[in-house]
């Protein structure tokens, strides 16, 4: 006689080998219920670290507990989706110079709640979420066996590195757990803290979002602060430095392998002086569609533009006056007054080599 516990390691397993086949490379399953991590994501806006991110205010009360989204799911299966950690760095972060993850991972975890109802035979009540709602999905992905929290607050899987994208499936069905992961493997290293360039990991799992590259290159809307812009370098559109240096990229980050977070044309092999100059010229209806489909669209092309000036202003040269002249000249006040900016450090540093050539 069949015991009762076998449909449901069936099922499981099952759910575990579809998602593999639809090409994650992490997957786990928990339980819904208290979020642990809301006390101090909470904290962490009261503190202001969320810096313009006031959507980020929303939906507190459901955040608290993942059972509260979307009722009356009572598991998550957990998936991580690796982007490449192994690419070349560049002046746009990894995780952006091909398609838009969230279109990518929810169209897969939309397939996955079809194969799991078909081998049921039943509808399941259920939705599909990527870095969207009010749900703390690393809290999930710790609890489900993905990760533990590393000091760069990037969840930080033993056999992948951090490089990886998370999604949650949430579903009205009782499935058995995975052992969530509990163990910091970070111990004493503090590599992500002391190469992060503008200090925004301004403690172990605290990030200042308002010094955070990441943040001022896409989801700042104002001007960046000037004492922040010489340290942004040459990125453009995010930034993967305190990944980069985690020991367990170093050791353990993966090739590219998804065929959709292959860079676009109009970002590969690009310097990021050239990518600047390309995004200079651009108009809207250009930008529109050379940029469909990309999670750069976020910053908007004035958000880009603007970007693009300040790269040119910490490694551009007399060659770059004239497209940041007319940055300046024509753009609109974002846009103008960084290229402004821009040409005040280039024409200091011709100033400065001038003199050490006498």
């Amino acid at each position: 006689m069949t015991s009762s516990a076998s449909p449901r390691i069936a099922i499981e397993s099952f759910i575990k080998s579809q998602a593999y086949g639809l090409g994650f490379d992490l997957v786990g399953i928990t339980q819904l219920g208290p979020a642990e991590t809301s006390s101090r994501f909470e904290h962490w806006l009261e503190r202001g670290y969320a810096g313009e991110m006031k959507y980020l205010d929303r939906g507190a009360e459901k955040r608290r507990d993942t059972r509260a989204p979307f009722s009356p799911a009572a598991t998550a299966i957990v998936v991580g989706l690796n982007y490449g950690g192994k690419s070349p760095a560049g002046p746009v972060a990894r995780y952006a110079r091909g398609d838009d993850y969230h279109d990518v991972m929810t169209g897969r975890l939309d397939e996955l709640h079809r194969l799991i109802e078909r081998e049921l035979g039943r509808d399941i009540s259920g939705k599909a979420y990527v870095d969207t709602g009010p749900i703390l999905e690393r809290d999930l992905a710790r609890k489900a066996g993905l990760g533990w929290f590393g000091k760069n607050t990037n969840l930080i899987n033993p056999e992948i590195g951090s490089f990886f994208f998370i999604g949650s499936l949430v579903l009205d069905l009782h499935l058995e757990a995975d052992s969530p992961f509990e163990q910091d493997r970070c111990g004493t290293c503090t590599r992500c803290i002391a190469a992060c360039p503008t200090g925004a990991i301004i403690d172990e799992r605290v990030i200042d979002a308002t010094r955070c590259i990441a943040y001022l290159t896409i989801e700042l809307r104002s001007a960046i602060p000037e004492d922040l812009r010489a340290s942004i370098g040459d990125l453009i559109y995010g930034c993967d430095i305190c990944q980069d240096v985690c020991p367990w990229n170093v050791s353990f980050a993966r090739e590219l392998s998804e065929d959709a977070f292959q860079s676009r044309e109009v970002i590969r092999d690009r310097t990021a002086r050239e990518l600047a100059h390309d995004l200079l010229a651009l108009d809207q209806p250009a930008f529109t569609e050379q940029f469909r489909g990309s999670p750069m669209k976020r910053a908007k092309l004035s958000g880009l533009k603007r970007n693009a000036a300040v790269a040119l202003g910490n490694v551009g040269d007399a060659s770059d006056i004239p497209a940041l002249e007319a940055a300046a000249k024509n753009g609109e006040p974002l846009v103008s007054e960084h290229a402004t900016w821009a040409l005040a450090q280039i024409r200091r540093r011709n100033r400065s080599n001038m003199m050490a050539e006498v």
